[in-house]
């Protein structure tokens, strides 16, 4: 019966390829596969291949693994004709769709011709770039994954090499289908397969509806030629997901029909940095654009998105470290994609040196595509880029816009997202993400350390003392928040399997955290690996790192009530800091500061063998990318910061923030955000430990930017409320089966039933 329903499955869904214009074929062992394939390749060069020539094509085909077959699919292949002539042919068309020839065949064999390989095969242009698996209905599409990555394991390394050109991975129980990348099995994960969906993010489920949208021959050949992308970093392949397609094809349309600007909102950890390296790789390519400049808004994002999008594919952006190198790429005709900071195009349109080439370049299409673009306070640059190029487009990436609400300053000077980039081209809110499990829900913990009874656990309850001075007070805080990491620091991340970022309120604070982290190490009361980092003051030589040091953010954020500068000397020692100082004073107090950083930079330089230093902005912006590096690598265990690594840093196997700051809207979206990125089945939800109250600063930032409901589809309950719910459950099963032996007692179906209700609520 279970085969029957696969088989009518089966029939059906190839009966649906036929009408959508696949041809059928029946493919029984290697020989058929190949003598298919040279008539397909041969029909889609206009060209008769001899077999001289076709065992040239095999050979080159067989080379590499399935990672460096994905680019050998892309590439033109090179051979010698009959008569001595250097000829090539390309295996899929990637700009003219219809040229492309799409095939189907069922229950393709390997070399051991009892042995059935997958249900159905997708061949296009002879090569069988597509596998579906098919399940009865009823049956998890988990059991579908496990069952593709058996064959993977068991067959393709010994028999046909051609199935490792596969690129897109079906699975389906008829009700529900998604699809997936072709990896190696080691680095494949059940979390990795998509549903797709339309427009508004709206999941097409069914096997037939999903086969009339996927399986289009112009959207498959799109998917494959476009839409899958080659992680050289790790030797991957990675497959768009539908809202990724979608908000690329809306900028590209937007582009092609030149009719203004646009943003796009897509939640916090859902994959925003592949989505503007496809959009901008294929912008590049279009015949009547001069560049396409890619924006971030702090120097130090620089390292992270140069690297990401290289690691897409090497060598595909251009980093502008200086204006001079910035301007000589803007003239440059040659250089299609240039990666720079706002703080430098700012620079660039507005000294008189640079006006000449600006006048220049003016009139060319030149497509700016703004990263984070939430972080950007530039509307007189934004003024500056739309007066000088006047034949430009602007594009945004952001996964929590700017509204009133969240805007910055007086009205008259600030700018929402919509007033710079004016429409929204794709939206794909948090609540999409998590619904999609593209990112992981946040457990919020509120960890008390005053009077107030606002929080799930009290940790300890601190009263001044009338000799205690609001510092003492403060610092007295710090050492219990503390105890507290150390004592629960291994439960949080899996005994160190994962790691965390804990942001304070200013570098005071970081100080003291940190001294206090350093103290109870050397007494031997933990052995964590604490990393910090801060942002030094820039230099004035340094004009290119303007924006990178904010003072107003770091300094000059203090509960602490202004004191003399007889005081000043001490209070640096405990890691206290005065707010409101004189000028002078001021001076000296952030010169300390620098101080303990240099000391914190040496630390890091004797744990983990380093050479970095505070004395030049690149040796700097080394120790910077050093921490990022490490982080990801479960090297650090925690990392103290204030703002920096906040935003736009994507990190796996982060999984817990300690947060003792106030924050609201999108810093504390993005804050949170860095625990959300889907990783395995141990990293089941973010962490989110809070020593501030933030409860209402959670609750207005979900409504803005996602709907006022939504806290129950972003956040896991309270541990307590999940004990609740088990001791209730656990009450229900004991009226059914008061024991184990019991259960072997039941008298009917109808108890029977009532037990399987129990016991999986259970």
């Amino acid at each position: 019966m279970a085969s029957e329903q696969v088989h009518i499955l089966e029939n059906n869904l190839i009966g649906e390829l036929i009408a959508l214009g696949y041809d059928k074929v029946q493919i029984n062992n290697e020989s058929e596969l190949l003598t298919n394939l040279k008539a397909q390749l041969g029909e889609l060069n206009n060209v008769s291949l001899s077999e001289y020539e076709f065992k040239q094509i095999l050979n080159y085909l067989k080379k590499g693994n399935i990672f460096e077959k994905a680019k050998i699919l892309r590439d033109r292949i090179s051979f010698i004709s009959e008569n001595g002539q250097h000829k090539s042919i390309e295996l899929i068309n990637q700009t003219d769709w219809s040229k492309n020839i799409f095939q189907v065949t069922k229950d393709l064999k390997v070399k051991d011709s009892s042995d059935s390989n997958y249900t159905v095969t997708i061949l296009v242009n002879g090569l069988p770039l597509v596998k579906v698996d098919l399940k009865r209905e009823g049956i998890e599409l988990k059991e579908a994954f496990n069952q593709v990555n058996y064959y993977q394991r068991q067959k393709y390394n010994v028999s046909y090499v051609f199935l490792q050109y596969v690129q897109i991975f079906v699975i389906s129980n008829g009700a529900e289908t998604k699809y997936y990348s072709n990896n190696p099995v080691k680095k494949r994960s059940f979390q990795q397969t998509f549903y797709w969906a339309n427009e508004k993010n709206r999941i097409i489920a069914p096997l037939s509806k999903f086969t009339g949208i996927f399986f289009k021959p112009m959207h498959l050949s799109k998917m494959i030629a476009q839409y899958v992308v080659h992680n050289d970093s790790d030797k991957t392949l990675m497959v768009l997901r539908p809202y990724q397609y979608y908000a690329t094809e809306a900028i590209i349309k937007s582009v092609e029909k030149n009719d203004g600007n646009g943003f796009i909102w897509h939640a916090a950890g859902s994959g925003k940095t592949l989505t503007s390296f496809k959009t901008s790789q294929i912008i590049t390519r279009l015949p009547d654009i001069y560049k396409v400049v890619f924006v971030v808004d702090h120097k130090d994002l620089d390292y992270q998105t140069t690297k990401e999008f290289n690691n897409f594919m090497k060598g595909s952006i251009d980093g502008a470290s200086n204006i001079n190198i910035l301007m000589e790429q803007l003239a440059d005709s040659s250089t299609k994609m240039i990666f720079t900071t706002i703080q430098k195009l700012s620079i660039a349109t507005n000294i008189s040196r640079c006006k000449e080439l600006v006048e220049k370049i003016s009139d060319k299409r030149i497509i700016f595509i703004f990263d984070e673009c939430h972080r950007f306070k530039f509307a007189v640059t934004h003024k500056r880029l739309t007066s000088y190029f006047k034949n430009s487009q602007l594009f945004g990436f952001t996964g929590t816009p700017i509204f009133e609400e969240n805007a910055l300053g007086s009205y008259s000077v600030k700018k929402t997202t919509e007033e710079l980039f004016h429409k929204c081209l794709h939206k794909y809110v948090i609540t999409d993400a998590v619904r999609d499990k593209n990112v992981l829900k946040f457990a919020i913990e509120y960890i008390q350390t005053n009077t107030e009874k606002n929080s799930y656990e009290v940790v300890k309850t601190i009263k001044k003392d009338q000799d205690e001075d609001e510092d003492e007070v403060i610092y007295k805080e710090f050492e219990i928040i503390t105890d507290y990491i150390i004592a629960n620091h291994d439960k949080k991340t899996h005994n160190r399997e994962f790691t965390s970022i804990f942001c304070v309120s200013n570098v005071s604070a970081l100080i003291s955290y940190y001294k206090l982290f350093q103290q109870k190490k050397e007494e031997g009361k933990h052995d964590l690996k604490i990393a910090t980092i801060f942002s030094p003051k820039a230099s004035e030589k340094d004009k290119d790192a303007i924006g990178f040091y904010d003072e107003k953010m770091e300094f000059m954020v203090s509960p602490l009530e202004s004191k003399s500068e007889k005081e000043l000397k001490k209070q640096s020692s405990n890691g206290s800091m005065p707010h409101n100082l004189s000028s002078n004073n001021k001076e000296k107090f952030i010169k300390n500061k620098l101080e303990y950083l240099d000391e914190f930079i040496l630390h890091y330089n004797k744990e983990y063998s380093t050479n970095y230093s505070n004395k030049d902005f690149q040796s700097f912006q080394n120790y910077y990318n050093d921490i990022a590096n490490k982080l990801k690598k479960g090297q650090i265990d925690i990392l103290i910061v204030v703002n920096m690594f906040l935003a736009d840093f994507d990190c796996k196997n982060l999984n817990t923030v300690y947060v003792d700051k106030s924050m609201r809207y999108h810093g504390l979206i993005q804050t949170f955000s860095r625990t959300n990125r889907i990783l395995n089945e141990k990293k089941s939800h973010g962490n989110i430990v809070c020593f501030s109250k933030l409860n209402q600063e959670v609750e207005d930032a979900i409504k803005l930017f996602s709907k006022a409901k939504a806290k129950k589809e972003i956040l896991l309950e309270p541990y307590e409320k999940y004990v609740e719910k088990f001791n209730a459950a656990f009450i229900e099963l004991l009226k059914v089966a008061p024991t184990v032996n019991s259960v072997n007692s039941l008298k009917n179906e109808e108890d029977e039933f009532n037990f399987v209700i129990a016991f999986r609520e259970l």
